[in-house]
């Protein structure tokens, strides 16, 4: 059963959501008094609660989500909670849907989406993982950090060819090392705090680092808002390329590794707008006519099921006239889907800028 303080910081935070008028979280409006009541008593088998769930939500009140999952039971448990802000944010992903199978599609359909570079400035794809057997963030001890990392340094050690690399611990890191990967905007740092009121950076820098190839398109970040962070980029707008190297990783990392897999909503992770494939596809790209108005860029991307974000992600302004432009929806279609809504949505929209001038 749920102790007494955790209900108390529970009825205490419900109260503040149901008392801020302008708050537009999904955690608001999908976190009914019969939800509430119905859940707020419920605790999974690693321990994981209610308030663990919405604390963010509760202390951030201009969250758009406002809910992250401390272990995987989480989404089953609390799928009351779970269930519509899915459905709400994935664009109709019903309880009843089922995420289909992992298929990274035929890997050499993609070519470049700005042959000349005259628009796009870099490309990434990225994916999330979770490691099967081991909670979430909020739930994860110190002890376990470290027992991760030691297993997702060893493997990654073992890779060759294009994606062998240096694992960096962030554990007694130097100053100019630090340094050096920030500049290359390589670097993830301590101190979101959507992330922080989740309770998903306790022990830092215990058990995190990060790993790049020599060729620095290939990078792991390990433990940092979720167990694993696949990314491979490259400066320019070759999307085949990126993706190509991206799955060969995935599916090098995956022999070594069980991942958290979920029959109906695929691959499980901190944040439920990465369930399914966990696949964000972008790109930094120059639109100067299109983006005269950042509204109705948003507009036009969201016809193509695209999401626009500032230049350094999520929560970012706009830094000479650059966006971060990637696929919005990851549940209910494959992989390869994925990046190819985001390909074909990237297409329309130069085509589109060339026809402004």
């Amino acid at each position: 059963m749920v102790d007494a303080d955790t209900t108390a910081k529970l009825e205490e935070g419900f109260k503040k959501l149901q008392d801020a008028a302008d708050c537009k979280s999904l955690v608001k409006k999908h976190l009914t008094k019969e939800v509430f009541d119905k859940l707020k008593g419920k605790k999974t088998a690693m321990g994981a609660t209610l308030l663990d769930i919405c604390q963010s939500g509760f202390a951030n009140l201009d969250s758009g989500v406002g809910v992250y999952a401390p272990d995987a039971e989480s989404y089953t448990m609390f799928a009351d909670l779970f269930n519509p802000i899915i459905e709400e944010y994935h664009g109709g992903f019903k309880s009843t849907d089922k995420h289909p199978p992992k298929n990274f599609g035929d890997v050499n359909s993609l070519g470049n989406l700005d042959p000349e570079g005259g628009f796009i400035i870099s490309t990434r794809v990225r994916c999330g993982r979770s490691l099967q057997g081991y909670p979430f963030n909020p739930c994860l001890t110190e002890a376990q950090y470290k027992e991760m990392e030691e297993k997702i340094s060893s493997t990654l050690s073992s890779m060759t060819g294009e994606l062998k690399g240096t694992y960096y611990p962030l554990t007694g890191m130097s100053k100019e090392v630090q340094q050096k990967l920030i500049d290359d905007h390589f670097l993830f740092k301590e101190g979101d705090r959507f992330l922080q009121t989740a309770n998903a950076c306790r022990y830092w820098p215990t058990g995190r680092g990060i790993y790049h190839n020599d060729n620095k398109t290939f990078l792991v970040w390990c433990n940092e808002e979720d167990h694993l962070r696949i990314i491979s980029m490259q400066m320019g707008g070759d999307l085949g390329q990126v993706y190509r190297r991206l799955v060969s990783a995935v599916d090098e990392i995956e022999k070594k590794m069980p991942f958290s897999h979920d029959d109906r909503l695929g691959f499980l992770t901190f944040c439920p707008t990465n369930l399914g494939t966990t696949v964000r596809a972008s790109v930094h790209i120059k639109l100067p006519k299109l983006a005269k108005d950042r509204d109705s860029l948003e507009k036009i991307a969201s016809k193509f099921n695209l999401q626009v974000r500032g230049t350094r992600g999520e929560h970012t302004e706009s830094e000479g006239g650059v966006y971060d432009i990637s696929n919005k929806r990851r549940m209910g279609l494959t992989e390869y889907e994925a990046v190819k809504e985001m390909n074909d949505g990237i297409l329309e929209m130069i085509k589109m800028e060339k026809a402004a001038s």
